[in-house]
């Protein structure tokens, strides 16, 4: 469904919180299928390119946890919803030069990837004296076009990041292959949750790996099968955008 409205720009705020409960009843279904506690995973808006009412709409039906994949959206989001309680990550790529812009903003970043970024992530937050939680991501499909942790340098990668005392590792994300059939993203989904319980074993001091972000509209029942954490969700509650995931993830657009 799409929450567009049949005017202009307008969109059918029922709609949206209609699709919120579809949306839900999945997320249950495929976790009593699993065997798990339903409530063991959470629901993140993926609220990337879309306009402020549709957001608000959806934060004031209760859905709290907020993620945006471009710096550009994050502070006049952030300023225009500043009257409600919600939970913002950042999911995106995130360019070092623009670590200034969006720190400020976030709880949570998603995609962790590089040294290089986390080194100047831990001198701004040295500066501010400030914490940041964070989860690394992994190119677990090992896409060309996506950007993420080849799998075989985690273990390496997550010791060099348990040392910098303002980042706090929460767990793991990554982006299923892009496929129509989710039984093919399964090998990518299934290797994440392999891979976070091999750095569970290292016992890094500092590193938790509770949370395992990966699943969006298109694969979700199949990621909470596998152990998901937390489910990114956007087309599936606020309807189609002109480009699919396989188009908006890769690039510098992201940045």
């Amino acid at each position: 469904m799409n929450a567009e409205g049949q005017s202009g720009n307008g969109f059918d705020p029922e709609l949206i919180r209609a699709n919120i409960a579809a949306v839900r009843a999945r997320i249950d279904a495929a976790s009593e299928s699993a065997g798990r506690d339903p409530g063991s995973v959470r629901l993140l808006l993926a609220t990337k390119t879309q306009p402020l009412g549709p957001v608000r709409v959806a934060i004031e039906a209760g859905e709290t946890l907020v993620a945006e994949n471009r710096v550009q959206e994050v502070r006049p989001k952030f300023e225009a919803l500043e009257d409600l309680e919600y939970e913002r990550h950042f999911i995106g790529h995130l360019q070092s030069n623009k670590i200034n812009a969006l720190v400020p903003y976030i709880s949570c970043l998603q995609s962790l990837d590089r040294i290089s970024l986390a080194l100047k992530l831990q001198k701004r937050l040295e500066r501010e004296d400030e914490q940041l939680d964070v989860l690394l991501q992994v190119n677990t499909s090992r896409e060309d076009s996506k950007f993420g942790l080849d799998p075989a340098g985690l273990a390496d990668f997550a010791t060099e990041v348990s040392k910098l005392d303002r980042l706090h590792v929460k767990g793991l994300m990554t982006i299923g292959l892009f496929t129509d059939d989710q039984e093919k993203a399964r090998p990518s989904l299934r290797q994440l949750r392999e891979l976070r319980d091999e750095v569970r074993e290292l016992n890094l001091e500092g590193v938790e790996m509770n949370e395992l972000s990966m699943g969006m509209s298109g694969d979700l029942e199949v990621a909470i099968e596998e152990g998901s954490t937390i489910v990114r969700v956007g087309s599936a509650i606020f309807g189609s955008r002109e480009t699919s995931d396989s188009d908006y993830w890769p690039g510098s657009a992201n940045g």
